[in-house]
């Protein structure tokens, strides 16, 4: 893949331009964030290139998803010449959870802020992510807890690291949905490969088993990526 020019329309290795078949054009509003999220999941990747019309291709991304289905669900782009299948249902998923263009309403008219006459210190700006550990389960020295991380940034997030301290002496004993390392009572997970990216307004939900020699309660604070998070 030699460039993305927009989200639906790539230059190939040998220098044509080819539109992703499938997608419809974006509209104004929502034609960056395409562009951006385009650009992240196929430049510079090993892109399989596929094509039935002339002009048009399929593109599978390495792990072999559909790059217009995976653009799709996460409410970057609409379909297009799609009666049914797997796109008009993601499609209807992503409008349903209020995903990408979804969450817009349509394109704003800009409007210029009314005078002021005194100078009003902003409030610090609000923490981009929020986390929300819940124990589902716990017996006699373990337990079970499950962990949500949710992007309200405003931009897409590509690829997280979440970390805690737990005050009790808890570890880790096995984790699906990341990969988690853990140093005393300081605990760092990172995404797996197929969750890496959290859409604005979308979140990720991983799971644990743990053990603990005393009482189980939720960690007091939670980073993403290095910024702290409000705790849900």
């Amino acid at each position: 893949m030699r460039a993305v020019v927009d989200g639906r329309t790539v230059e190939l290795a040998d220098g044509t331009r080819a539109r992703i078949s499938l997608l419809a054009e974006p509209t104004p509003c929502a034609a960056p964030a395409a562009l951006d999220f385009a650009t992240k999941a196929l430049l510079d990747k090993e892109v399989r290139v596929s094509s039935i019309t002339p002009g048009e291709v399929s593109l599978a991304l390495p792990d072999g998803t559909d790059y217009a289905l995976l653009a799709v669900q996460y409410g970057f782009l609409r379909t297009a010449g799609v009666d049914g299948g797997p796109l008009v249902e993601a499609e209807s998923k992503a409008e349903k959870a209020k995903l990408g263009l979804w969450a817009q309403g349509g394109c704003p008219t800009p409007t210029a802020p009314p005078p002021s006459s005194t100078s009003v210190t902003a409030p610090p700006p609000a923490p981009p992510c929020i986390v929300v550990y819940r124990i589902t389960n716990q017996w006699a020295g373990a337990f079970q807890a499950d962990v949500t991380i949710r992007n309200v940034s405003g931009a897409l997030v590509e690829g997280w690291t979440v970390r805690w301290r737990f005050a009790d002496g808890e570890t880790v004993a096995q984790l699906w949905n990341g990969t988690v390392s853990q140093s005393g009572a300081d605990v760092s997970v990172t995404n797996a490969g197929y969750n890496a990216l959290i859409v604005k307004d979308g979140s990720v939900t991983f799971g644990f088993n743990g053990a603990a020699t005393g009482p189980i309660e939720a960690p007091s604070s939670f980073s993403v990526n290095g910024t702290a998070c409000t705790t849900g």
